[in-house]
């Protein structure tokens, strides 16, 4: 599964997919719908820094790395194995999205590959962790 994200075509603050969606999906009011864009401005101009499309891609990118986590949980809670995957050919990742599937990468980017499935035999070494006091501090 490739698991897909805005782009800063889409979600600059005050852009017309943001607002549309606010007024059209979410069906706010149009003072919600201007808080809303003020609230993102600030967000990515003064919190994170957001300056440019390329930013804006990225963080949307890392956003859908919220859902990639859901998915995999609620495969797990269900008995399927995931595994993320990163390493991946962008260019030729964007190429097959544009030309098999109709994906306007101007609008969409690949953030993320995830593999589901069911393991044929138990793992093949057993699973190993550092102990909790090497990576945990509680204050």
């Amino acid at each position: 599964m490739i698991v897909l994200s805005h782009t800063g075509a889409t979600m600059k603050a005050g852009s017309e997919y943001l607002a549309k969606h606010n007024r059209e999906v979410k069906q706010l009011p149009e003072d919600v719908v201007e808080m809303i864009h003020g609230a993102y401005s600030k967000f990515q101009d003064s919190d994170f820094h957001l300056e440019t499309d390329a930013h804006i891609t990225q963080w949307a990118a890392r956003q859908a790395y919220i859902v990639l986590g859901n998915m995999m949980t609620a495969g797990a809670l269900m008995g399927i194995d995931s595994c993320p995957i990163e390493g991946f050919e962008l260019d030729k990742t964007e190429a097959v999205l544009r030309t098999e599937f109709g994906i306007d990468t101007r609008v969409y980017k690949p953030a993320v590959m995830v593999a589901f499935g069911y393991r044929a035999d138990g793992p093949m070494f057993p699973k190993t962790r550092r102990e909790m006091s090497d990576i945990v501090t509680w204050a």
